[in-house]
């Protein structure tokens, strides 16, 4: 009897190891986001997941770890503007980033004063609050980008600028092909292609679309506030 159980234990083991297997490789992944370049829309503590399935990005790895052996990209949709991206760091592919693609291949992009200008049309933006946490208050922008793979429907999100018009300037310079440009939402706060270049199209992982959990570190304490919440 018990050697019965142990055989089913090891293959419910193995058929729940096949199942997330199954699911890492074609559908979902997950991240935790260690830094605030991507403040307001992500907070360090914030867990994610991102859709693999929808740049047709998949990989073949380890269950429960980033450890990846063979990765199959066939593109059933395009990364546009506005998207919130995983992507490998092109300065060290070992490290996974995320950032918002502000700019695609052979758009023109410029960053001036805080503005940024997609193919010499500035990006509007207008002010939306403030952002309060840990005795940091900083200013909330909204800004719309046109998205070119979803009919050039209008879409917005939000970002902050610690120092107003202060932020690290770029361009004017055309994205080469087969790239993309990204920034983090926390303008003055983000290590993004405006000091290292441009994202490699075969970089790109995938595209976070949700928080599934999340905890303030400080505290610490759960935010329940932000669990189940969309990423736009």
């Amino acid at each position: 009897m018990k050697e019965n159980e142990l055989i089913k234990g090891i293959k419910t083991v193995l058929f729940i190891v096949l199942v997330v297997s199954l699911i890492r490789v074609f559908f979902v992944q997950a991240f935790n986001i260690p830094s605030g370049s991507m403040k307001p829309t992500l907070l360090v503590g914030d867990f994610i997941l991102v859709n693999k399935l929808v740049y047709g990005d998949w990989s073949i790895g380890i269950p429960f770890t980033d450890m990846t052996f063979y990765r199959i990209k066939n593109r059933l949709v395009h990364p546009d503007r506005g998207d919130v991206i995983v992507f490998k760091y092109p300065e060290n592919p070992q490290i996974d980033f995320i950032k918002r693609i502000i700019a695609l291949p052979g758009d023109t992009v410029q960053v001036k004063d805080d503005i940024v200008y997609i193919n010499g049309k500035p990006l509007p933006k207008k002010k939306d609050g403030i952002y309060s946490e840990h005795g940091e208050h900083v200013q909330i922008y909204i800004e719309c980008t046109t998205r070119k793979y979803h009919n050039h429907q209008k879409y917005c999100y939000k970002t902050m600028e610690i120092y107003e018009n202060e932020g690290k300037d770029f361009g004017p310079i055309k994205v080469p092909e087969g790239h993309y440009f990204v920034m983090g939402d926390n303008r003055d706060n983000s290590r993004d292609s405006r000091f290292w270049g441009f994202v490699p199209d075969d970089y790109i992982i995938g595209r976070a679309f949700i928080i599934y959990f999340s905890i303030d570190l400080q505290k610490p304490m759960i935010r329940f506030n932000r669990i189940g919440k969309i990423i736009q």
